[in-house]
């Protein structure tokens, strides 16, 4: 599944604006899906806007159920309609109250054609990345197509989302912003999934943290999980805190999520643990700097073609 960006994070010269509401699914213009996964419940589709020009995404995906939600749907309002029964299976499809039944929605507006290819079902690649890989063709690419930052600023600079922040640590150098990541709801401890933004403005990613980025990088560990703890009585034992690399926009974020929530890039070829970062930091101050890392690429990303030129990877032939 694809990671849902906080904000489109990319610059257009549409007239409709970010701050737009949509009451409905009216106006959105189905045109083609781009992925599906049965197994988290997620459709991704490709559409317009009526009457507006230019691309959008709409993002779909089932809310996950608690315990109220489960007392709410045990009653007379979830018609069941039987399929088969067979010995002590019996198999039915269930209609709930539709108050019980919502989706989470996410609506992209306007969508470039560079975001429509991340959310599109793709053909991956492990790159193992060295230094010098990095410095050669990462980077450059980095530094020429990454997305606007402005929503990340937006929130550091409380003109946009301050009523989400359940967080903040005002610090110039170790401070940070804490806020529910747009895959959670809000509600389900099971789910949770909180980002942290940093308030410094010249840490990319992973590659550039140093032995000098501990103290930013321990405050936020002892901050994040303090915080969650008093808020959402979720100790530390039952968080998995992580950085992405590649990450998904290029100001430096922590991820904080329920370790029972399967959230997206949490595999071992893009996840990395705040705490054994620490670690490894403590041990060489420049371990990112020097390591050879790995991340997936998909072979529709122009960096593909650039590893491909220099005999790092080869394109599927299906």
């Amino acid at each position: 599944m694809p990671e849902t960006p906080h904000g489109n994070g990319e610059e257009t010269k549409s007239v409709t604006t970010s701050a737009t509401e949509f009451k409905d699914l009216s106006k959105f213009v189905f045109k083609r899906i781009l992925n599906v996964n049965s197994k988290t419940k997620f459709i991704c589709a490709e559409g317009s806007l009526q009457d507006q020009e230019g691309s959008a995404v709409l993002v779909l995906e089932k809310k996950a159920l608690d315990e109220q939600d489960l007392q709410a749907l045990c009653t007379k309002s979830s018609e069941l309609q039987k399929l088969f029964i067979n010995d002590i299976f019996h198999k039915y499809n269930c209609y709930p109250d539709p108050h019980l039944n919502g989706l989470n929605a996410t609506i992209i507006y306007p969508a470039t054609e560079k975001l429509i290819q991340k959310y599109a079902s793709q053909v991956i690649h492990i790159v193992e990345e060295t230094p010098a890989l990095y410095d050669s063709l990462t980077l450059p690419h980095i530094l020429k197509t990454q997305n606007s930052l402005e929503w990340v600023y937006n929130i550091l600079d409380h003109k946009s989302e301050q009523e989400r922040i359940v967080f903040e640590d005002d610090d110039e150098k170790t401070g940070f912003v804490l806020l529910p990541d747009l895959k959670w709801d809000g509600v389900s401890v099971e789910t949770l999934y909180l980002l942290a933004i940093i308030r410094r403005r010249d840490i990319k990613s992973l590659r550039d943290l140093t032995g000098e980025h501990l103290p930013l990088l321990k405050n936020i560990y002892q901050k994040g999980i303090k915080t969650i703890q008093d808020k959402y009585k979720l100790p530390k034992s039952r968080l998995r805190i992580y950085f992405h690399y590649q990450p998904s926009f290029y100001h430096l974020h922590i991820h904080f999520t329920s370790i029972q929530f399967e959230a997206p890039g949490t595999s071992v070829e893009r996840g990395h643990l705040l705490s054994s970062v620490i670690t490894n930091l403590e041990a060489y101050p420049f371990y990112y700097r020097d390591a050879t890392l790995c991340f997936t690429l998909p072979e529709i990303d122009p960096l593909f073609a650039q590893y491909k030129a220099e005999g790092i990877t080869d394109k599927a032939e299906l």
